[in-house]
Order: structure tokens, then C-alpha cells, then sequence
């Protein structure tokens, strides 16, 4: 099989190079990102070959679809990862990259002839759920409002429900918990810390951990989902997967990592208000949309991706943040390459 992974140098990017390396069934990569690896990348970036495009740029003559359908030419599937959060508070560029982009990819797939799309949806796709019945794919994807992120997933939903239904792709959307793993702890620090929380701090180290009432989430190995994209590429299914691993993290299981199990529990209002806050000044690099998302998200269902591709996480929601946790306390690495800009 050819597979081209678009968006391939980040932290579900690198997992999913990493689990193609080993499949035989896959006998070509093409990765895609807005900067390439430099000459000679380390495994497991020297698996493909790279083109540099950017889904997101300004583009009013059409070349990025042009671009990205050269690239997407003799493949049988494309495995869509691109995704921006950062800056949130430049809502026209996180669009352009998130539903314009989404929506290049699409047309370029369906330029080339490319049969199957496989796209990284999310949990914050879904519509808000606030008790502890797990949810399968059928739950609404209109996502939760206040939170742009999820609106973003939503409307991207909602584009590939059109994309079904007027052309003959087969898309599947597989959705998953947060990712993690150990060497994306940089990249999540610096997407949802920033540079005034230190990464050390996190290793057992926090006085007490505030947690706002009423959060709890999900969390899948980096590695875990891999597999999951792996299964959804060489069975070439089609619709929605949802992808975590065991257990639902609440404030006692973060706090036993991050602050030796000092926890004190704070109104959900009254930490969104000090999130706001922080994110309005500059201090804080999310908004208070997440906190929405960890109230309001439901739990995930993953019967469907277990019966129908196999699928058995090797790591608990626990281990996978663990992971992660040990990976911004000691600064173990980021999730890509060294990296060159477009044309450089």
C-alpha cells in the first residue's frame, strides 16, 4: 500500500511513521508537513519521503489543493493529522489551518483519485455529555460552543459528511481521548502551560493541585492510536472510531502524579473565570474553552474500534498521562524532527 500522512511530524503524526515503519502491508510513505525534517532525519522520519505545503496558507490561486493532490497521486489512502492549537487568539489562522485545510485535503483526494481518507477527529467533536454513560459513534458531533477547538472538529464533521455524500471517497474519522505519550512532552507544554509553568515543577513537586469540580477525560497512548490508524488504512473502513485507552482520569489520578496527592477541588465557575482571565492577559496559552470540554465531553465508547479493527490499547489512560507527565518534567524531547521552513 502507499499511505500519505498529512501532518505527519507531530506528536500523533511521529506515532503513526513510527507504526508504519514496521507494516510490511505498507510499501510507501509520503509525509506531509508544513516544515520537512532536515537532510538525513533519525527514524522514525526516514520512513517517508517529504513534501512541504502548508493547508492553511493564504491561497487565493488554488495551488495548495494542486500541491497536495501531486502528492497524494497513486495513494491508497490519506491519513489526515494536520491540526493547529496554537495561537488561540488568532481565531482566522487557527480556521484556515483546521477547516480550510481539511477541506484542501479533501478536494486534493478526490483530484487524485485517492479512495479512502482516514482524518483525526476528537472526543471534542461530540456534544456535551456531563454523566458517565459511555457514548458510541452514534452520539451527535455538533460539538460544545465555547469551546473553538471543538466547534473546529465539529464543522469539520460536517464537511466530511458532505464529502461522503457527494463524491465517492470513503472516509473514516477515527476520534480520539488526548494523546500522549513521552516524547510529545514538549509540544503539549508549550501548547497548554506555556513558558511560566516549568516543566519540573510537574514532577511531584506542585504544593496542591487545584482541580476544577466536575473535569474528567480520557487519554490514549500516542502508540495506541497508531495502531488504531494502522487498522483503519489496511481494513479500509469507513465512519467513526472512538479511541481511548482503559480508565476516566479525574483530579485524584493527575494530583497523584503531579502533587503527591494534594488535591484541592475548586468551583468549575470560579476556575473558568481565573482561566479567562489568564488567557485575555497572555499569561495562559488555552482559553477556558477546554475546561468546557473536560466538563462537558462524554466518555467514549470504544467497543466499535475494538470489534471491528481489532483493536487493544496496550497502555491505560493512567500510563499514557504518566508518560507524558515524566516527558515535561524532565524535557525528554519533542515529537518532531529538526525541522526546516517551506523552501528553505
Amino acid at each position: 500500500m502507499r499511505v500519505v500522512v498529512v501532518g505527519a511530524s507531530g506528536n500523533v503524526g511521529t506515532a503513526v511513521l513510527r507504526r508504519l515503519a514496521q507494516d510490511s502491508t505498507v510499501t510507501s510513505v509520503v509525509a506531509v508537513a508544513r516544515r520537512v525534517p532536515q537532510d538525513r532525519p533519525p527514524p522514525p522520519y526516514d520512513v517517508a519521503t517529504w513534501v512541504a505545503c502548508d493547508i492553511g496558507a493564504d491561497d487565493a490561486a488554488g495551488q495548495v489543493v494542486v500541491a497536495l493532490a501531486d502528492a497524494f497521486a497513486g495513494a491508497d489512502a490519506v491519513v489526515h493529522l494536520a491540526w493547529a492549537l496554537q495561537p488561540t487568539h488568532d481565531r482566522a489562522r487557527l480556521l484556515a489551518t483546521n477547516v480550510v485545510g481539511t477541506h484542501r485535503v479533501v478536494r486534493a483526494a478526490v483530484r487524485a483519485g485517492v479512495p479512502h481518507l482516514v482524518v483525526a477527529s476528537s472526543v471534542g467533536a461530540y456534544s456535551p455529555s456531563r454523566d458517565e454513560v459511555p457514548r458510541d459513534e452514534t452520539w451527535p458531533t455538533d460539538g460544545v460552543p465555547s469551546s473553538q477547538y471543538s466547534v473546529d472538529k465539529a464543522a469539520v464533521e460536517t464537511l466530511l459528511d458532505r464529502a461522503e455524500a457527494q463524491t465517492s471517497l470513503v472516509v473514516a474519522r477515527v476520534r480520539p481521548a488526548l494523546v500522549f505519550q513521552r516524547d510529545a512532552g514538549h509540544e503539549i507544554a508549550r501548547y497548554f502551560l506555556g513558558p511560566l509553568v516549568p516543566g519540573r515543577v510537574l514532577d511531584g513537586h506542585v504544593p496542591v493541585l487545584p482541580w476544577p469540580r466536575g473535569v474528567r477525560v480520557q487519554a490514549v497512548h500516542a502508540d495506541d492510536l497508531a495502531d488504531a490508524f494502522r487498522e483503519a488504512v489496511v481494513r479500509q473502513v469507513r465512519g467513526g472510531f472512538n479511541v481511548a485507552g482503559p480508565g476516566v482520569l479525574r483530579g485524584p489520578d493527575v494530583a497523584a502524579l503531579v502533587s503527591a496527592g494534594r488535591l484541592r477541588e475548586v468551583p468549575a465557575g470560579l476556575a473558568r473565570a481565573a482561566v479567562s482571565a489568564g488567557w485575555r492577559a497572555r499569561v495562559v496559552p488555552v482559553g477556558p474553552g477546554w475546561l468546557d470540554l473536560g466538563t462537558s465531553a462524554p466518555v467514549l465508547d470504544t467497543t466499535r474500534a475494538e470489534r471491528e479493527l481489532d483493536w487493544r490499547p496496550r497502555f491505560t489512560g493512567a500510563q499514557a498521562l504518566h508518560e507524558v507527565v515524566r516527558g515535561i518534567a524532565d524535557g525528554s524531547g519533542t515529537a518532531s524532527p529538526p525541522l526546516r521552513a517551506r523552501g528553505a
